[in-house]
């Protein structure tokens, strides 16, 4: 019974591990072409009858000598697409396996059957700060949990030039051409491209004990209450199993376009947003592209910004706190003029904006966040 037991286990977590071109099962919204992450979304052909058999030998053998409770988190993990809470599978790191004529340590190998079969190397890599292994140098035992892993990803250089989201868009609310901005109690609509005029009452409200705020919107309009965030880790999501924080499938929205529909649909897991001690990391948790803008993620003397198009199961540094500080000029007229800007940070769900879109301001996409951070 013990065996039939672990033997159904592992099948069960062969059955579950990530698709490669030509299964048919594909995410679709891993892949493509463009954006920050376009260096890291190579698609992988399906394997031939003979390396696909070997590696599912070497991986039978390896699940076999796991505890079976440790599988069944695994699998639990797996199978709910890293949407259900799941512990740490701490392994030795220091047992190799090989594929051919490659050689991988055992969480690389987990991490390539389980989430993406194009890894290469664990530079690609991102921990979770949730994780036990999080921060620790060359341990002994490290967390294979691959759904406490993310793809690490990392900006074009130089970027596209039909990406850049020009600076002069982002007017103070009060300018001339801007329409009225959010209240606290939500509901108002707005004319300009971004909302910002919430951030200054935060500033001058003397809260400190929020490191960042969270806005919801639907096109022009605001859904619900400014979100105070206080914790490390914020998940913002839609429909989570087992989800706990900015939950958007409970705001009350009046919208009834059929794009916001489905877009509020296609959210699903949504994003996790950490703070961290270089800065504030955001992990798209989704099965579709989000598209970032942040002042931290381009050059700080740049006149324009990018709008950086971030795949499913990566992470990316949204808010970098050194390249923010170099933001805080005091002799700079123009800064000081609209000093909320660089701490915003603003992420649209599967639509993107700007030049290479029929979207040029994030106020057109169907639902979109506004981060704002505290910057005292």
């Amino acid at each position: 019974m013990f065996r039939t037991k672990r033997s159904g286990l592992v099948r069960r977590l062969w059955r579950s591990r990530a698709p490669v071109e030509g299964d048919g099962e594909a995410d679709r919204g891993t892949h493509g072409s463009g954006g920050c992450c376009m260096g890291k979304t190579t698609k992988v052909a399906k394997s031939n009858a003979g390396s696909e058999a070997e590696l599912k030998a070497l991986t039978h053998s390896i699940l076999k000598k796991i505890k079976e409770k440790q599988l069944e988190l695994l699998l639990q993990a797996v199978e709910s697409k890293g949407g259900a809470r799941s512990p740490c599978l701490l392994l030795p790191s220091k047992v190799d396996a090989k594929v051919g004529q490659q050689s991988y340590s055992l969480p690389m190998l987990l991490y390539k059957v389980f989430r993406w079969p194009d890894l290469r190397h664990s530079s690609e890599l991102k921990r979770l700060s949730c994780c036990e292994s999080y921060g620790k140098i060359n341990p002994e035992h490290v967390c294979c949990n691959p759904h406490h892993m993310s793809r690490l990803c990392e900006l074009e250089s130089p970027p596209p030039p039909y990406s850049r989201y020009p600076m002069d868009y982002l007017k103070p609310p009060d300018s001339p051409d801007s329409g009225p901005s959010s209240s606290e109690t939500g509901g108002t609509t707005y004319s300009a491209p971004v909302g910002l005029s919430d951030s200054l009452a935060l500033q001058e409200s003397g809260d400190q004990a929020h490191w960042c705020v969270v806005a919801y919107w639907e096109e022009k309009t605001r859904v619900g209450r400014l979100y105070s965030v206080q914790e490390p880790s914020l998940d913002i999501f839609y429909d989570l199993p087992q989800g706990n924080g900015f939950c958007l499938g409970q705001l009350c929205s009046d919208n009834k376009s059929q794009l916001v529909q489905m877009v509020r649909a296609k959210i699903g897991y949504g994003i996790q947003l950490t703070r961290e001690p270089d800065g504030v990391w955001v992990y798209n948790r989704s099965c579709y592209p989000i598209f970032i803008k942040s002042a931290t993620l381009d050059n700080p003397d740049s006149r324009t910004l990018l709008v950086h198009k971030v795949f499913p199961g990566f992470s990316i540094k949204a808010f970098d706190y050194d390249k923010a500080g170099s933001l805080q000029r005091p002799n700079d007229h123009e800064f000081t003029q609209q000093p909320r800007t660089g701490f915003t940070v603003q992420i649209s769900f599967v639509k993107g904006w700007g030049q290479c879109y029929t979207r040029q301001f994030i106020s057109s996409c169907p639902c979109w966040l506004e981060v704002i951070f505290n910057s005292r």
